[in-house]
This record gives structure tokens, C-alpha cells and sequence, in this order.
């Protein structure tokens, strides 16, 4: 293993330790948890890297296209953030419990590029089983040759929720691939209106073998306010249930509107989780 300035890079060696340690906080880890349930341990394979910190793997942090802090005291988001400034920033984002997270920034601010913007409270979500209201009987699943009338409403989502167009850099492939991916899995849902118009949209981002991870709702601006998004939401909880999965996601703490939705749908708050956008 090679260690540096108090961290560790693991590998494959590792797999079974460090599912174990996922799998103590399945819901905030999903994102990982699913990276490596299906990867293993090679940063070829992973799409990034785990490092750990202590003996007994008391510190864990993912570093790819995000930087995941997973757990670990002060020593070790001390050490994962000294590595990460030896790395140079290559991460568009830092996400995951708050209480880590907002330390490892504080860290790194000095010496990284000032943040476009950090959401220090976002109400991280569960619920077990089937919602409490009806879903929408007319979402279902993205067909790979509906990605054309599909990827309008991801590009909309993701520049309302983020901030920026996902098409800047490559003029969209890179976004067209990932979007094409979650199709392919059956893990992109949408409603389309009588014109093919996608009215309501969301995702399964990640899915690990206990927890799905619900991302990228978005309803079309002249079709708020009518319940599509309840609805729609309701409906992809329900496939997660049926695939014997506990629904999550997380949200924006200044969203009321959607964190009623949640809670309409029967979501609980058992955690919060922070990101910092560069």
C-alpha cells in the first residue's frame, strides 16, 4: 500500500474490508458502495480511488470525479485533505455528510480554488418500503431510442440544479454517455406528455445492493404545481421497492417545495449531507 502524508491508497486487497465498512452506513456510502460492489478496488475499474486512514480503516475517502468523504475523526480528513492538495484539484465536486465534508473544506480552502458554491444543508432522505400515496402509472422506464426527446429534460435538470450546461467542455458527449448509461440500465424514468414531451423525469443515480439513490427530478416548467412530481417521485420509490431496494436522495435544505414532496411521499430526514460545487 503506498502512504502518503498519512493516507493510504487500497487496493483490491482491501475489497472485503472496505465493503464491510460501507455497508455500516449504507445510505450515505451509496454512491461509492455501488462503485465498488461492481469494480472492486482498481482506480482503472473504480473510475477513482479509496483511501483510507488508520489501522482498522477508521478513515475512508473516495477521490474521483467527486471527493467522497465516507467517515473518519479529524486526523483523517486532516490526512485525506493533505493528499488531495499533493493531487491538485481534479474533482467537480466535494459531497457527502455534512459533518465531514464541511471539515475537509475548511481544510482545503486555503490552497484550492475558490468554490462556486458550497450547500452546507441538504437533508439527506430514506424510505423504506412502498410509498404512502399512489405513483404515477404512467412513468416507466426510458427506451434507449428515446434518448433524443429524453435528453432535453436531463440537460434542463442538470443547469437548473447545478448551475452550469453539462454540454460545456465536449459540447455534451460526456453528458449524452452518461445519460445513455442510465437508460441502458433501466434506471432513467420519465412521464411524456401526448406530444412525446417529457413532463417528468428522474433517476436512479446510483444503486448499490441495499439502497437506490434517487436523483435528477425535474417536472417542466408549465406543468408545476399539478403533482406530477409526487407522483412521479412516488412511482420510482415504487420500482425500488420492488427490486428490493431502500429508496434515498438528497435535497437542497432551501427547497421547501420539494422537501414537502418528499414528505408527502413518506421520506424520512436521517442525516445531512453537504457539497461544495467548483
Amino acid at each position: 500500500m503506498l502512504r502518503v502524508a498519512g493516507a493510504r491508497l487500497l487496493d483490491d486487497r482491501d475489497r472485503g474490508a472496505v465493503r464491510a465498512a460501507l455497508e455500516a452506513d449504507p445510505v450515505a456510502s451509496c454512491m461509492v458502495a455501488a462503485r465498488v460492489e461492481a469494480a472492486g478496488l482498481d482506480p482503472w475499474r473504480l473510475g477513482g480511488e479509496i483511501w483510507a486512514s488508520g489501522s482498522r480503516l477508521e478513515g475512508l475517502c473516495f477521490s474521483g470525479a467527486n471527493l467522497v468523504p465516507l467517515r473518519g475523526p479529524r486526523g483523517a480528513i486532516r490526512a485525506f485533505a493533505d493528499r488531495a492538495r499533493r493531487h491538485g484539484r481534479s474533482c467537480s465536486s466535494l459531497v457527502g455528510r455534512a459533518e465531514l465534508v464541511l471539515p475537509l473544506w475548511e481544510e482545503l480552502a486555503p490552497s484550492w480554488a475558490p468554490a462556486r458554491e458550497v450547500r452546507a444543508d441538504q437533508p439527506l432522505m430514506v424510505l423504506s418500503g412502498p410509498p404512502r400515496i399512489a405513483p404515477d402509472p404512467q412513468v416507466r422506464p426510458v427506451r434507449p431510442e428515446e434518448i433524443d426527446r429524453y435528453l432535453p429534460a436531463a440537460i434542463a435538470m442538470f443547469t437548473e440544479e447545478v448551475g452550469v450546461d453539462p454540454r460545456a467542455g465536449d459540447g455534451g458527449a460526456g453528458y449524452r454517455a452518461r445519460v445513455s448509461e442510465l437508460i441502458s440500465a433501466g434506471r432513467a424514468f420519465a412521464r411524456f406528455d401526448e406530444n412525446g414531451e417529457v413532463v417528468f423525469k428522474a433517476e436512479i443515480g446510483a444503486m448499490s445492493a441495499r439502497v437506490g439513490q434517487i436523483q435528477g427530478v425535474w417536472v417542466h416548467p408549465a406543468r408545476r404545481g399539478e403533482g406530477l412530481g409526487t407522483l412521479g417521485t412516488a412511482a420510482v420509490v415504487d420500482r425500488l421497492t420492488a427490486l428490493g431496494r431502500v429508496s434515498s436522495l438528497y435535497v437542497n435544505g432551501f427547497n421547501a417545495p420539494a422537501r414537502r414532496t418528499y414528505d408527502r411521499i413518506g421520506f424520512q430526514q436521517v442525516a445531512s449531507f453537504a457539497t461544495v460545487l467548483f
